[in-house]
């Protein structure tokens, strides 16, 4: 029997420490956009992620994909951390007042979890472990992803049975020029491809946007930057548009090289980018 092991410590937004249960898939977190305990499934326990966020908190990450999953294990391991949340006193014992509710179940982790072979197979798995628990109604399941693969067959398919059980995608947008991605996020898959595959996660399932905002070298994104975000995340809103957008500051250390260069913004900072966005139609909760 595969048995939970929690430090002794409360779990807190700074601290998700993919090892905290000594599991090989499953981990729990605080989490500030969630509100409460998120359950996250790693399937990147390689440390591999075709993109490079700047601000990536994951020591020693490499380039690539998932590699292959051990379902079996990893269902094993989702009930072995998720039945002492919900019959015992988990959360009681380690998580902290006011976080002590289960909110979700989170594909997250070291790297993109839909470049897992396995992804739909996944979250169809979480989705029947939670039904058996009978938390299929009260648990959402997330899909955190760079949105950079939607356009595969396969990961439609795991959107769509994402979007099976209360689910929903928060698919990331943190700039909108191709000079922005690639000093943000290493990469620069072009803004028609992001803009395609955010398109297409939000006709298969409920999609929010998520953009993490920070300064860098003492000075917040640029008005350039921050207006060419504006425009595109308002070019999207509408009934058929994303749900709107989680904008959220650096809670946790980088372990990229350029770690010394970030910091974070304050939150009225964060707040008044927000007023801008809704003043564009969009819903925008912020997490400083």
């Amino acid at each position: 029997m595969i048995r939970a092991k929690v430090a002794a410590m409360t779990l807190g937004p700074e601290n998700h420490d993919r090892d905290a249960a000594g599991l090989r898939y499953v981990y729990p977190v605080v989490s500030r956009r969630s509100g409460g305990v998120s359950v996250g499934i790693n399937l990147n326990p390689n440390n591999a992620c075709n993109w490079r966020c700047v601000y990536c908190q994951v020591p020693g990450l490499v380039r690539g994909k998932a590699p292959a999953i051990d379902l079996v294990l990893l269902e094993r391991e989702l009930r072995a951390l998720l039945e002492p949340i919900v019959h015992g006193d988990w959360l009681a014992r380690h998580a902290p007042e006011g976080a002590r509710r289960l909110n979700d179940v989170a594909f997250s982790g070291n790297g993109e979890p839909t470049s897992a072979r396995e992804f739909p197979a996944a979250v169809a798995l979480a989705r029947r472990v939670l039904r058996e628990l009978g938390l299929a109604d009260s648990t959402a399941l997330v899909l955190i992803t760079n949105g950079s693969l939607v356009h595969r067959p396969e990961v439609q398919e795991g959107l769509r049975e994402l979007a099976r059980g209360r689910g929903e995608v928060w698919f990331k947008v943190d700039r909108a020029t191709d000079a922005g991605m690639r000093a943000v996020n290493d990469t620069a898959p072009g803004l028609e491809r992001v803009r395609a595959n955010l398109r297409t996660s939000c006709a298969l399932a409920p999609t929010w946007v998520q953009t993490c905002l920070f300064a860098r070298d003492g000075a917040p994104p640029s008005e350039e930057e921050l207006s060419a975000l504006l425009e595109f995340l308002a070019h999207e809103a509408g009934p058929h548009g994303p749900r709107g957008v989680l904008l959220y500051g650096l809670a946790r250390p980088s372990h990229q090289p350029e770690a010394p260069s970030l910091a974070r913004l304050s939150a009225d900072w964060l707040e008044n980018f927000a007023t801008r966005l809704r003043a564009r139609g969009l819903e925008t909760r912020v997490f400083p």
